[in-house]
């Protein structure tokens, strides 16, 4: 029963970690085109209807029912089809009459006397910064919460000492995780190194840090150097020559390095021994790069989206496994936060620190997710006021006047995307229902 509770309690967490990453992405549009004078007249949690709202001034917030999302109401967010003038009547046609729709209804928002608080009349740097507001605000967020985990609760990061060492080598095409006899024995093993031995320097070179042991260990393949090592309170000198074998190369974002269309290899030393590991509290330069690294790998994710939806789907639909650095909806994300919560043998800080880490990456991927340059995201407006602006910088060269880029017209791309995304989180809801990402794998 303690379990299922925690398991509750975890996805709760996450839902209203959610929301209220959301409510302050929408904040971040609110709050500067409330300073710019834009009419607002909704800040909503979620769509369909409404559950409750309270209106405080001109603007009604709320929250409603279908929580995949959110938004505000901004007062003239399209231009009328002719400026200056009355709108005339689109021509016939399904997506005339969509973008005609667009525009009325656009034009409902704008109360009379406030003609010029309408979104569209705003220069283009005032119209980017409110629809950059959202996103930046995730990014902020996620700064924090990386900031808690990392200055704060700290990470689990190897030490100098060593927690295994291996028996024997087994060569890699060799699908066996036992050692059978003959096997040679490991360089680690046949030094004499032990399970809780503390390694104090390889070659004369101190080592300071388990990163230091790596590269000592790879850069001396086939030499027989001194190992130093501290057991039992006293310092013993043992004799190491680490295997030389050959390896695939990656570059730092864990990419691989081809040359001439082939992986490139290298010949590194191998020794057999693995390190334990200890939670240490990281300074604050190492916020940043985890952020970047994190924004990395979303766009890497996004960049490859439709093949990892066919993935996604093959795996739904069939007996293969899901891709464990894969996409995954709200209802992956909430199951595994259960699963962290649920974990009663880790301890309750660490789990803590897991779930804010999840948070911190939920609001990376908001973050990129929104700069997508398609409507109706946020980077779709932000391209349609970059576009609006080229154009008339170019009619100010020819000595023209550009009138405003008709973004209603890019409304059938609207629907076409928001079907898209809503085909996405379907396949992903049900994948992750049927055939979720297991926390630690199998």
């Amino acid at each position: 029963m303690e379990a299922v509770l925690l398991y509750v309690v975890g996805v709760l967490v996450v839902v209203i970690g959610l929301a209220v990453s959301i409510g302050l992405h929408e904040i971040g549009h609110l709050v500067p085109a409330k300073l710019f004078g834009v009419r607002v007249g909704q800040w909503m949690i979620g769509f369909g209807p409404t559950l409750f709202s309270k209106r405080f001034g001109e603007t009604e917030y709320g929250v409603k029912a279908i929580p995949l999302g959110g938004y505000i109401s901004m007062s003239g967010m399209f231009p009328p089809l002719k400026v200056g003038g009355e709108s005339r009547d689109a021509s016939t046609g399904f997506f005339d009459a969509l973008v005609q729709d667009a525009r009325d209804s656009s034009a409902e928002t704008i109360h009379e006397g406030e003609e010029e608080r309408a979104f569209w009349r705003l220069a283009t740097w005032k119209r980017i910064a409110i629809m950059l507001g959202g996103p930046l605000m995730n990014l902020v967020l996620a700064v924090v919460l990386y900031a808690i985990v990392l200055c704060g609760f700290g990470i689990a990061v190897p030490s100098t000492t060593v927690a295994s060492v291996s028996e024997c080598v087994i060569a890699a095409s060799e699908e066996r995780a036992e050692c059978e006899p003959g096997d040679p024995l490991a360089p680690a093993a046949e030094a004499g190194v032990q399970p809780g031995d503390t390694i104090v320097s390889i070659d004369g070179q101190p080592a300071g840090s388990w990163d230091d042991v790596q590269a000592a260990i790879r850069d001396l393949a086939g030499q027989r150097v001194e190992l130093v090592v501290e057991r039992d309170g006293a310092r013993q000198a043992l004799q190491l020559t680490p295997l030389a074998t050959e390896r695939y190369v990656f570059d730092d974002r864990g990419d691989p390095v081809e040359v001439d269309g082939r992986q490139r290899t290298e010949t590194v030393g191998f020794a057999g021994v693995g390190p334990q590991y200890e939670v240490a509290q990281q300074p604050a330069s190492a916020v940043l790069p985890a952020v970047g690294d994190n924004v990395w790998r979303v766009g890497q994710l996004i960049v490859n989206l439709p093949q990892r939806l066919v993935d996604v789907a093959a795996a739904a639909f069939g007996p293969g496994e899901r891709d464990p650095n894969g996409p995954m909806s709200v209802v992956g994300v909430g199951r595994m936060a259960g699963e962290i919560a649920a974990l009663d043998q880790v301890p309750v800080l660490e789990r803590i620190s897991a779930m804010v880490q999840l948070l911190a990456s939920l609001n990376v991927a908001l973050f990129v997710f929104n700069l997508i340059p398609l409507m109706p995201l946020d980077g779709g407006h932000i391209l349609g006021a970059v576009v609006d602006a080229v154009r008339r910088g170019w009619a100010r060269l020819r000595g023209t006047v550009a009138t405003p880029l008709d973004t209603a017209k890019w409304v059938p791309v609207t629907l076409v995307v928001t079907g898209l995304l809503g085909i996405m989180s379907a396949l992903l809801i049900y994948a992750d229902i049927v055939k979720p990402i297991a926390l630690f794998g199998g």
